[in-house]
């Protein structure tokens, strides 16, 4: 299975990058640092702060460049 380089996930959520959107502002890693980086690779890291936080920044976006999806949950049977 191939992995695209511009998705990463955590069990709730999967973020999605699209380089030819972004506008190289930098708010997400100044907003959330912890999560978006722009000096590291992996430049994003899910596991480090809530998801609805990271929800909230990619909201922020000025671009448009990150999205995301929510991922179903299963039901208990």
């Amino acid at each position: 299975m191939e992995v695209n380089a511009n998705e990463f996930s955590n069990e709730d959520i999967t973020v999605t990058y699209d380089p030819c959107k972004c506008m190289l502002s930098g708010t997400c890693a100044k907003e959330l640092s912890e999560v978006f980086s722009d000096s590291i690779i992996p430049w994003v890291n899910l596991d480090n702060t809530e998801t609805g936080k990271i929800i909230e920044q990619i909201e922020r976006c000025p671009s448009g460049a990150l999205n995301y999806f929510k991922h179903r949950k299963r039901q208990a049977s």
